[in-house]
């Protein structure tokens, strides 16, 4: 298995530029990996694909406004940072660009408002420790980070948000949740579909392709994961019922095969609920024990998030799913569409 078995082309074109309204007006295509076809449809009639006793996971996590642009105190060169993850009250793990040039005790100021960014300390893997003067105002001074790909501007950030977004502390969205709206919910729970809530902090690793030519030897980056007894036990009451868990997004995914190890490691015989940072990289041979439908959305090359999806539905499939999605036109990545894989 190697990294470049896992690339792709992909027009630039076809690189989901805004969202589509409403939410649920997005394409869904659905693979079948019992039977390997392949079928297009729209996510709003994700209903006729699940039956009563099934269940949606979903992840509850809410972007925060970590895109933060700067100036350096000394020469006023302009800095961007994005903040990935609260370490502690003003100290956060983050990047910077032009990141090369960024040392630590060199101090910067957010532009507009005064709030100070001081460079603490540098990783090996290009990561730094900040220190923020105040984190006051910062929905109003912080902006969305939206990925580097989408090149326009976002006029309404809430959209960058699910709709059941909750816990404050992602660097990006759980984008295959963006699709959902309460009136699809509501559908889905009049047929007797259920939905049971867990929280992931998407963390860097969602911006990065792996580089190494051995996926295996990527070092993923720990992404902090949260599943409450409520949850735990509508999972297990499905599984005991004989429903279906269906989980939305790599995201969730990851989050339930990581608390499902956890879980046995404890001695459980079903899913525990826990807490704790997510370390688990995915990839091709990987046994699910947790996830029997997923929906997840087009991604990048390369990545983590690829490496995954081709786990649970099967290299080539996924690879001939891709391929019908380009030549038919799909919108790819975070505001593109989606798939449904039974």
């Amino acid at each position: 298995m190697k990294t470049s078995d896992f690339d792709y082309h992909l027009p630039e074109g076809m690189i989901a530029q805004r969202p589509v309204e409403p939410r649920d007006a997005s394409r869904l295509m659905v693979v079948n990996r019992a039977t390997g076809r392949i079928e297009h449809s729209v996510f709003r009639r994700l209903g006729e694909f699940l039956r009563a006793g099934d269940l949606l996971v979903v992840n509850d996590t809410r972007v925060i406004q970590g895109r933060v642009r700067a100036r350096r105190k000394e020469t006023g060169g302009r800095v961007e940072f994005l903040l990935l993850r609260r370490l502690s009250e003003g100290v956060w793990q983050g990047v910077g660009r032009p990141g090369r040039r960024m040392r630590p005790g060199e101090r910067y100021e957010v532009e507009g408002v005064g709030v100070e960014v001081e460079v603490w300390e540098r990783g090996e893997d290009g990561t730094l420790t900040l220190g923020l003067s105040t984190e006051v105002g910062m929905e109003e001074w912080g902006e969305t980070p939206l990925p580097p790909y989408i090149r326009e501007t976002l006029e309404e950030p809430e959209r960058y948000q699910t709709v059941y977004a909750k816990d404050p502390g992602s660097a990006a969205a759980p984008t295959a949740g963006l699709h959902f709206t309460r009136e699809l919910m509501e559908g889905l729970a009049s047929q007797g579909v259920g939905m049971a809530k867990l929280t992931l902090h998407v963390g860097l690793d969602t911006f990065r392709p792996v580089t190494e030519e051995d996926p295996r030897r990527h070092q993923i980056h720990k992404e902090f994961c949260r599943l409450d007894e409520a949850a735990a036990e509508k999972i297990n009451a499905c599984r005991r019922g004989g429903g279906r868990v269906v989980v939305v997004g790599t995201t969730s995914v990851r989050t339930l095969e990581q608390t499902g190890i956890w879980s046995r490691g404890k001695g459980a015989s079903e899913l525990a609920p826990d807490s704790g940072w997510a370390k688990l990289l995915i990839l091709p041979g990987y046994s699910f024990r947790m996830v029997d439908v997923m929906i997840t959305n087009f991604h990048l090359p390369r990545s983590t998030t690829l490496m995954m999806t081709a786990a649970f539905v099967g290299k080539e499939l996924l690879m001939e799913a891709y391929e019908e999605a380009i030549k038919n036109g799909y919108r790819f990545y975070s505001f593109g569409d989606a798939m449904l894989i039974l």
